[in-house]
């Protein structure tokens, strides 16, 4: 039997809430717990993240997935972008802080107790998730596996000069949310915030240092994160494998809203071998 609990209120970043969803099977002994990190434009609800929790849980771990709390989306409406003022005022410092929040959680919440097995906590990253999952594991020892999909390899120079030219000027930029035609702000704090936290948010010199076992995956077809991010990580750490998928794009197949009741043929090998990382 499989217990599925979605939307638990937790205390996040700046007074803004996190959501969060547990999925896990019953049994008489704790397990391992994946902690699912999404990207930007993203959510915990997106595409076919509750039906990967499910096979998650059915193969022995507790799994979690969450909102950040400046995400965009909001606890009434954890589907839709409802508060932009929140997303423009995201950054990397408040998605790390939340990230921790949540493994606060995992370890100390009494409904977690017999549960989780508090010695195996990874985390599982996708796109700027990736990023952020590595910074994560490279400053918590709560952290001893890391998976990335998709992940990008650095935060610190990804703004171009016309974007940061347009900050400084208008204090803030947009991005365009193609699924949802939503221009998204991004304010001025963002870039403020990376230069003020360089030393920290440098995603390259996490992986360098990181003494855990670490499985990278990329698609040979990504449009959003090129495979080079995933060839400079694997150069740079000294415990990572690089797993390529040949011909897979950024969400390995997916799209939201997803309403099939199986993986496409990329999701469902990139799952399966990260499940198999993990149980080794």
């Amino acid at each position: 039997m499989v217990t599925f609990t979605k939307n638990i209120l937790i205390d996040g970043s700046r007074e803004k809430p996190i959501l969060l969803d547990v999925c896990y099977k019953h049994t008489q002994e704790s397990r391992p717990v994946v902690v699912f990190v999404h990207g930007f434009k993203g959510f915990k609800d997106w595409g076919h993240f509750d039906l990967m929790a499910k096979a998650f849980a059915q193969e022995g771990f507790v799994f979690i997935k969450f909102n950040f709390s400046h995400n965009g989306t909001t606890p009434g409406n954890p589907l839709e972008f409802g508060d932009l003022d929140a997303f423009g005022k995201n950054n990397y410092i408040i998605e790390l802080d939340d990230l921790g929040k949540v493994i606060d959680w995992v370890l100390t919440d009494p409904s977690m107790a017999k549960v989780a097995d508090k010695n195996a906590v990874y985390l599982l990253g996708h796109s700027r998730g990736g990023g952020i999952s590595i910074l994560k594991a490279g400053e918590d020892p709560r952290v001893k596996k890391l998976v990335t999909w998709a992940s990008v390899s650095d935060f610190l120079n990804r703004n171009k000069k016309q974007t940061i030219d347009t900050w400084h000027e208008k204090g803030v930029v947009y991005t365009f949310n193609a699924r949802t035609k939503q221009q998204m702000p991004l304010y001025l704090q963002f870039y403020e915030t990376l230069q003020a936290h360089r030393e920290r948010l440098n995603v390259l010199k996490a992986a360098k240092h990181l003494e855990i076992p670490f499985l990278i995956i990329h698609g040979t077809n990504d449009e959003a994160v090129d495979l080079k991010d995933a060839e400079e990580l694997h150069r740079t750490s000294k415990h990572s494998e690089l797993l390529v998928v040949g011909e897979a794009g950024h969400t390995f197949g997916v799209r939201h809203p997803f309403e099939e009741l199986s993986f496409p043929e990329h999701a469902q090998f990139v799952i399966e071998r990260t499940m198999a990382f993990l149980k080794e």
